[in-house]
């Protein structure tokens, strides 16, 4: 199963206690569905769990079923349908819809004025025709329906609720998405599935830590890949000294003893050089005797 399927399984378990709130479920649903015209209402559906509610649902929010339903044990995508011209009509009025002509539709934000009952109207739209993808992948929630004003009016809701959703078209539909985990986990709890947005919480703070991990581990390399360097610098010169001079006792007490640590240290950082120095002396000391020895030229 996608993350989109558990999402909407959860929000499918969400009671059917208001019959205001179910209505404007119901009305989310309409508005996001295959079909929502004065000819049918058809509902297309690849969620079990959603085609389980549907009856249901309508049940409450108007007292009426549909005409026609998937085969019983029916897989894939499954279709709901009424043609009723009388359930239609009693589905139109119920938002204030005129059935007869060719229909506009709009949100009627009147049916939409108490808290729950916008939840329930977004948890329908997403329900019908929402997706979500997997947040251990990448963060995108996409509402999408083929009516261009519904998406406005409902980007205007979303926005009034406290959400800033993004606007494109694909394929004829209209699409509000968002792209960020914090927004697609509110987006989540506000609509009753906090399963769901803790579950792209969770998935942010290991995607983040596992970018923290891989960036201390780069970091790490590359100050590894310094020092191996700068060493392999100090070890030339000390064997160049050996080359020209026959030994080191022509350096410097302090430069001789720094110049065997390295040789017998060839892969320590300078920080832990400088501790094994006896007496143990700072890095930036350590740096600067380095420093001579590549430089030294002993003079005539």
């Amino acid at each position: 199963m996608s993350f989109s399927s558990d999402a909407k399984r959860e929000l499918c378990r969400d009671r059917l206690d208001s019959r205001e709130a179910a209505a404007a479920e119901c009305y989310g649903v309409l508005l996001y569905c295959h079909s929502f015209t004065p000819r049918e209402i058809r509902v297309i559906t690849a969620s079990p769990d959603f085609a389980q509610r549907l009856p249901r649902l309508f049940r409450r929010a108007f007292s009426l079923s549909f005409d026609r339903l998937p085969p019983e044990g029916a897989a894939g995508k499954q279709s709901f349908l009424i043609t009723d011209d009388t359930k239609l009509r009693q589905v139109f009025s119920a938002f204030d819809l005129e059935i007869g002509g060719t229909v506009s539709h709009h949100v009627n934000f009147s049916v939409l004025e108490e808290e729950s009952c916008r939840a329930a109207f977004i948890r329908g739209a997403f329900l019908a025709g929402g997706s979500v993808t997997d947040p251990g992948k990448r963060y995108h929630l996409e509402l999408a329906t083929a009516h261009h004003s519904v998406s406005r009016e409902v980007c205007t809701l979303l926005l009034d609720m406290g959400f800033s959703p993004r606007q494109t078209e694909r394929a004829g539909n209209a699409l509000l998405y968002f792209k960020q985990a914090d927004a697609i986990a509110d987006f989540f709890t506000a609509i009753g599935a906090p399963a769901t947005a803790m579950s792209v919480m969770t998935a942010k703070v290991e995607k983040e830590m596992r970018n923290t991990v891989t960036r201390q581990i780069n970091c790490d390399s590359a100050n590894a890949d310094k020092t191996v360097a700068a060493a392999q610098e100090q070890l030339t010169a000390i064997r160049r000294l050996v080359k020209e001079y026959g030994s080191l006792d022509v350096l410097p007490e302090p430069l001789k003893d720094a110049a065997l640590l390295r040789v017998t240290n060839p892969e320590a950082s300078l920080a832990d050089l400088a501790q094994l120095s006896c007496p143990p002396v700072s890095k930036s000391c350590l740096s600067h005797r380095m420093k001579k020895i590549m430089s030294f030229r002993l003079e005539e």
